[in-house]
Order: structure tokens, then C-alpha cells, then sequence
């Protein structure tokens, strides 16, 4: 097996190029196995990526994500696939409600009508229940916010949560990420909204006790409503619980803490995100965050040997992780989550890592539905989808769903730029005759928005996916270099399962056309010539 594209896609350094070619010769000499070399931290462990067949001891291909994060073993029973904003926002409150250890919540920001309000009064009607239960209150209730979308306005997120954190002061914890690159004059002169251009919090988790929604969706009427969007629930998943509670834990740390009195504050001992040394600084957060994932990464490697050891050939259960009854089994796991964290600031780069891995392994007649609400792909990703051999559908939003349709001032200028920049790639796609394995739908519904975002991977020959990628990057500039992301990578061999994503998929992909030449005649798209000339000056930042 060998990567379809040319080594300069890879971006590597002289040195790790010849050591990649090292890794080539072994690889066609004595192994199988490609071992693929570092892309760009020294913190990224290399991945050993396995050849295109099922590997012994009944592993899937996709076993070399775990080299690099913690792989969750679990029941595909315990996934759910939501397809619907309505249903999202009533599963919220659902779990709220049932919640008796903790609440975590990890979002850009708390919006400020009557329906977050409601989310609002849940979290207060299950503290109290909490509070007044006899002995100590268990429930903990953690939320990560980005400081500067979530201080945007008079009434904001944080007058919405103020409230909590004055009656429970012991009970919950609002931290703010406020990127460290927005500092000294630069924070100073730009002006509010502009500022996010920066860097964001922009990860999505929302966890209920055992139980964890990954989504692209805020805390925001818009997405309870009418902005379509992806959600996935995972049920009794304590292990994930616990990573991705670790995970906000970690971000919140080096996070300014919300007061009750509207102000923030760094914890003791803490280096400040824009007044102190920001080296300093990064070095910490990587260090917090890699604490966690290579301590769980750990944690998952030994309870895979353990089980591994104490299961019986042939058997289709396994003992429940520390049980003592002989009758508390659990099934052998047919699905498997990775947690792929995007951190550029911090030189975290594992979601960056492994998409481009799975872009690059695609294999002839492979399919890939790739979706995102803002069209501007790097340009590593352009060069795998435009050089490698899987067949592409890309699923993006005509200019009438972006989320910047309408809006005031030169916002209202962001979707004839996601326009242009849409054409530029269909003409590349084009010039390489690639029209037929390259092919983008425009998703389009009559007072929607789309936000949705991720992929789905069939292998050749295959009707259903057997991979999805769900959470908060876009695959842009901002995903992969500014924002703090994560998703997880669910791989999974149950028929049921995936039927569940193929039909999450087809459902998405009905409400699109095909776009052609003529797209781009329709009045509609016409893009002035001012934004045809700053577009590419600005794509960074949006």
C-alpha cells in the first residue's frame, strides 16, 4: 500500500523527508504496515497506519488511530443518531433534568432568548433538586464558553449564567477561552464581533452523567430551531464521559472563571492567556490537554489488554470493567470512538493528522461524503480530494442557508465570498476533468440555515459507511489553525449502525442539487469585484 499523492503534499521538512523514505523502503521490504512520518509536532506520536484488509484477531483497519488517541470500545446499541434541531434541544433538557453527578458543556456560546433560557431554568431546577438532597450535593455542573462570543452585547451568556453561579457558587464553574493570539494592541484596536476573527472555543460536547452528545451545534435558539446541523448521542459511555469531562476540565483551567459579580479571573498560579507570556502560556494548555489525552490513551491500552487476556475464544461477551458478579458482562464492542483534538495554538494537531491520513488511504471507488457549512477548505485538504483516488460528494451551503445570509454590514458579504471561493475550486475540478469523481451538492431549504459538518466513509464496493467523522471542525484555515476543535472519529462494523449514518446522510444529501457551470450564472452569484479581491486576503479568517 502506498499513499496516491506525491510526498510534497505532505508538507515535510528535508530531514523527515528522507526518513519517510526510510519508512517507504521498510515498508515494501519487510512489512506491510505503512509507517506514516510525523506531519508537524513533537508531541503527535507517528502513526502506523495498517494495510486495506481486516487485520487478524477481528481488529478493523482503522485500529492505527489509536496510536495517537484513547480508542473507546463500545456497543453500537448505545449509539444514537439524531436528525433534527427539535430534537437536540428536547434531548437537552431531557438529560438536564435526569442528571445526578454532572453536567459538562462545552459550546462557542449560551444565546439569550426564551428557549436557552429554558435550558437555563433546567440547570437550576436539577441544582436545587441537588442541593436539597440529603448530605452533599453530588451534582457538579462545569460549562466552557469563548470569552469573546460569549461576552458580546449587554445581555450575553455570561448575564445568563450569572444567576447559577450566584445561587450554587460551590455547585458550577463558567470558564471563558479567550485565545491567546488576541493580545497587546491587536486586542486593543479590533472591535467587538471582529475580535472572534482571531481564535475561538468552538468545540461542541455537551455530557449528561454517562452520557455524551457530540454536535457542530451552539447553545442557540437558531439550532433548537432551524439551523441544520449533526448530533450523535453516546449512552452509558463512562469512559468517554470521563475523557471529554478531563478534556473541558483541562481547557477550563487555563480559561478565565466567571465571577458572580461579572468579572473574570485566571485560577491561582495560572498564566494569563493575553497578559502574560504566551510561549508560557501555550506550553501549559499543551500540556494540560496531552496530560489528558495520553492518560486516557493509557488507561484505554490496559483495559484492552485485560479484557483482551480474560476473554474466552469464541465468547461474545466480556467481564464488565470491575465487576465481581460472574453474571455482569458486557458484549464485545462492535463500534469504536477516537477523540480527535485540534489545537494549533497550542500545537495540538491530531484531527489534522488523521483527516488527512484517511483522505490520503482512500482507496480507488471508495466514497466520501464530505459536509460542511463554510466551503473553504485548506489547501492540504483541496490537494488530497483533488489527487487522491476516492470518489468525493461534497455537501455545502447554497448562499440562502449560510449561516451570514443577510446579515449587517460587511458579515452580509461572507456568502458571495463563500461563493467565489466555491467556483475557484469547481473550476479546478474542472481544468482536471475530475467532474465525475469530484462532485459538489448545495444544500438548500426554504427558511433554514445549514451548519452541518463532517464525513462519511464507504469502503469500494460498500452501500453503507463504515466511518463518520462528528463535531466541531469545518475543515477550513480557522478549524485547522485558529479555533480549539474536536470531533470523534466512530468506526463501527454493526450492519444496524450504519444504516443509522447512511440514512443520517442520504436525509442531508436529499435537500441538495448538483452544482454545474450554469450554477454560477444564476444572478444570484454574482460576486462584486471587491469582494473578489479581498476574498483572498481575508479567507483565513472566516
Amino acid at each position: 500500500w502506498l499513499p496516491a499523492l506525491p510526498l510534497p503534499a505532505w508538507r515535510l521538512s528535508g530531514k523527515q523527508r528522507f526518513h519517510y523514505k526510510e519508512f517507504l523502503n521498510l515498508s515494501l521490504h519487510r512489512s506491510s504496515w505503512l509507517l506514516l512520518a510525523p506531519l508537524l509536532t513533537p508531541p503527535v506520536p507517528v502513526i502506523t497506519a495498517p494495510p486495506c484488509s481486516f487485520c487478524p484477531e477481528g481488529a478493523h483497519r482503522f485500529q492505527w488511530i489509536r496510536n495517537l488517541v484513547p480508542e473507546f470500545g463500545i456497543s453500537s446499541s448505545h449509539v444514537k443518531v439524531l436528525s433534527s434541531p427539535a430534537e437536540f434541544y428536547e434531548l437537552l433538557k431531557v438529560q438536564i433534568k435526569a442528571a445526578k453527578q454532572r453536567v459538562v458543556m462545552a459550546s462557542l456560546y449560551l444565546g439569550t432568548g426564551l428557549l436557552e433560557q429554558e435550558l437555563v431554568d433546567c440547570l437550576e431546577e436539577t441544582l436545587e433538586k441537588s442541593l436539597q438532597a440529603k448530605g452533599s450535593p453530588d451534582l457538579r455542573v462545569s460549562i466552557l464558553l469563548d470569552y469573546t462570543r460569549g461576552s458580546r452585547g449587554r445581555k450575553n451568556s455570561r448575564t445568563m449564567l450569572i444567576p447559577l453561579l450566584q445561587r450554587f457558587p460551590e455547585q458550577i464553574r463558567v470558564s471563558l477561552f479567550h485565545t491567546p493570539n488576541l493580545r497587546g494592541l491587536l486586542r486593543l484596536l479590533i472591535p467587538e464581533r471582529f475580535n472572534e476573527t482571531i481564535g475561538l472555543q468552538h468545540i461542541k460536547v455537551y455530557l449528561f452523567d454517562d452520557n455524551v452528545i457530540l454536535s457542530g451545534a451552539n447553545l442557540s435558539d437558531l439550532y433548537f430551531t432551524n439551523r441544520q446541523d449533526r448530533y450523535v448521542l453516546l449512552r452509558d459511555s463512562p469512559e468517554i464521559a470521563d475523557f471529554f469531562t478531563e478534556l473541558v476540565d483541562a481547557i477550563g483551567d487555563v480559561s478565565l472563571q466567571l465571577q458572580q459579580d461579572d468579572t473574570v479571573q485566571m485560577m491561582e498560579g495560572m498564566v494569563h492567556p493575553y497578559q502574560g507570556d504566551k510561549v508560557a502560556y501555550c506550553e501549559i494548555a499543551n500540556r494540560r490537554v496531552m496530560e489528558v489525552i495520553n492518560s486516557a490513551r493509557t488507561r484505554q491500552e490496559l483495559l484492552h489488554a485485560k479484557t483482551f487476556h480474560s476473554s474466552q475464544p469464541g465468547s461474545s461477551l466480556l467481564p464488565q470493567q470491575g465487576s465481581q458478579a460472574s453474571g455482569d458482562l458486557k458484549p464485545v464492542p462492535d463500534t469504536w470512538i477516537y477523540p480527535l483534538i485540534q489545537m494549533k495554538p497550542f500545537g495540538i494537531q491530531i484531527d489534522e493528522m488523521v483527516t488527512e491520513t484517511l483522505l490520503t488511504e482512500a482507496e480507488r471507488d471508495a466514497r466520501i461524503y464530505l459536509t460542511t457549512g463554510y466551503f473553504n477548505l485548506t489547501q492540504a485538504y483541496m490537494d488530497l480530494i483533488l489527487g487522491t483516488r476516492a470518489e468525493y460528494r461534497i455537501l455545502l451551503a447554497s448562499p440562502e442557508v449560510n449561516g451570514f445570509f443577510g446579515a449587517k454590514g460587511v458579515a452580509g458579504a461572507i456568502p458571495a465570498a463563500y461563493v467565489y471561493i466555491e467556483h475557484q475550486f469547481f473550476s479546478e475540478v474542472c481544468y482536471l476533468q475530475q467532474q465525475e469523481r469530484v462532485q459538489l451538492q448545495e444544500y438548500s431549504r426554504a427558511g433554514w440555515t445549514f451548519h452541518a459538518k463532517g464525513l462519511w466513509l464507504y469502503l469500494a464496493g460498500s452501500d453503507l459507511p463504515c466511518l463518520t467523522l462528528i463535531g466541531s471542525p469545518n475543515f477550513g484555515y480557522r478549524s485547522v489553525h485558529r479555533d480549539l476543535e474536536a470531533q470523534v472519529a466512530i468506526v463501527t462494523e454493526n450492519k444496524a449502525l450504519q444504516q443509522q449514518l447512511h440514512q443520517e446522510q442520504e436525509q442531508l444529501y436529499l435537500c441538495s442539487g448538483v452544482v454545474s457551470t450554469s450554477t454560477f450564472e444564476q444572478p444570484n452569484r454574482y460576486v462584486k469585484l471587491w469582494v473578489k479581491l479581498v476574498t483572498p486576503l481575508i479567507k483565513n479568517f472566516f
